[in-house]
């Protein structure tokens, strides 16, 4: 990727009252859930993210190969799929997902009955995967602290399992919402299962048709709280967000409200208004790491200072995000480093002294993109490679500048 856009704030009140995008999480799970019930049901509202959009053509090619392209969901809920297919097939993605870890789905699945092998180095993609025959087991055991993405891929397949599932988690669970939506939306299509304590039973069953909208984007919506917290003037309300959300980043609402933004409901409606800033904050982001690299850039140019844990899963990311964090941030002043247990800890500075334009890079990371970019809200920068948005919001950029942020492309 190449290319960088400009931004600089708006010559008067920043002011969005437009349909978030939607979400990629529920989008990404309705799509395999109503495959997996026969590809019947009526889906409105999908996201256009490049993730959904990839998604939703692999699920029906007839391709002997499938790219997921840099789709860290699509390959995992894809690898649960075919496991469970009675055809021969491969996948594989971009340079940087055939360097991310996903040895502990393959492992569950050919413990399942799956017959998965690595086309190169053991425990990455490129997956070569023979037909499944017949399942061996109908309990597995997994570690609660990986990636929900690899439980979602496991509990998604197991209503169509001939003996059902159940999964133990071990240890703290990470990411809960996540698969508590997951969930959700197989009760939704007709599936239902039991999250009790540490382990989920789900016993063999069918996945009915249904009709179902997508909510927008809680991680979207995450980078208009940050805009409207640098703003000096905006008026900022989000639709299509519901106060009882299925998604785990609605944590955003509670987050922001230490940096000055309070939320009210109304209906599917978000209204944003001030309240007061604290001067430092303590956040567990285990349940929602991709809201980390957004309040990190808010926080910094607020002058707060954040106490920070639950961050392991984000230098696996497209990005190693902490390493980029704290590269990037370091532009104005900040500092993030890592303490001990785990504990993340952002020095924010005492004032933002900016006199020039700051240029950002995002790792070919759309989060990157899209968390530094409300900084130009208190000094001009540039985003490079801006089109990295389209893995999960392609309208970004449009947005803000509907909301009268000034954008050179």
């Amino acid at each position: 990727m190449s290319g960088s856009i400009q931004l600089s704030k708006p010559a008067t009140t920043l002011s969005l009252d437009v349909p978030l995008t939607s979400s990629k999480s529920e989008s990404n799970r309705v799509l395999l859930l109503n495959q997996l019930g026969g590809g019947q049901s009526s889906l409105k509202n999908l996201s256009t993210a490049r993730d959904t959009v990839t998604m939703k053509a692999l699920l029906s090619s007839k391709e002997y190969t499938l790219d997921v392209l840099d789709a860290g969901t699509v390959m995992r809920f894809m690898t649960a799929f075919l496991a469970i297919r009675k055809t021969e097939r491969r996948i594989t993605g971009t340079p940087r997902m055939c360097k991310r870890p996903i040895k502990l789905l393959v492992d569950a699945l050919n413990n399942l009955g799956a017959n998965i092998s690595y086309e190169n180095e053991e425990g990455f993609p490129p997956l070569l995967f023979k037909a499944f025959s017949q399942q061996k087991v109908n309990q597995l055991t997994i570690p609660g602290n990986i990636s929900s993405q690899y439980i979602s891929a496991l509990l998604m397949i197991a209503p169509t399992l001939p003996d059902g599932l159940t999964i133990t988690l071990e240890g703290e669970i990470y990411s809960r919402p996540y698969i508590e939506m997951t969930l959700n939306l197989m009760a939704h299509f007709g599936a239902e299962g039991q999250f009790e304590g540490n382990q989920i039973k789900i016993e063999p069953q069918k996945y009915s048709s249904n009709s179902y909208t997508i909510e927008s984007d809680w991680s979207g919506a995450s980078y208009w709280y940050s805009l409207y917290a640098l703003a000096g003037k905006a008026q900022i309300t989000l639709k299509g967000l519901r106060s009882e959300s299925n998604q785990g980043d609605h944590a955003i609402a509670s987050i922001m409200e230490g940096l000055g933004v309070k939320s009210t409901f109304s209906g599917e409606t978000v209204t944003l208004s001030r309240t007061d800033i604290k001067k430092e904050l303590t956040i567990n982001f285990k349940s929602c790491p991709d809201l980390a690299q957004t309040v990190m850039a808010c926080a910094a140019a607020l002058g707060v200072n954040l106490d920070m844990t639950g961050l392991e899963s984000l230098r696996i990311k497209e990005s190693d995000r902490t390493a980029a964090m704290a590269s990037e941030l370091s532009k104005i002043g900040a500092t993030l480093e890592e303490h001990e247990n785990g504990r993340w800890i952002l020095t924010s500075p005492k004032s933002l002294e900016v006199s020039e334009t700051i240029t950002f890079d995002t790792y070919d990371d759309h989060r990157m993109a899209m968390a530094l970019a409300p900084l130009c809200m208190k000094f001009d920068c540039v985003i490079n490679e801006p089109e990295v948005v389209v893995k999960s919001y392609p309208e970004y950029w449009d947005h803000l500048e509907m909301a009268g942020v000034q954008l050179i492309r």
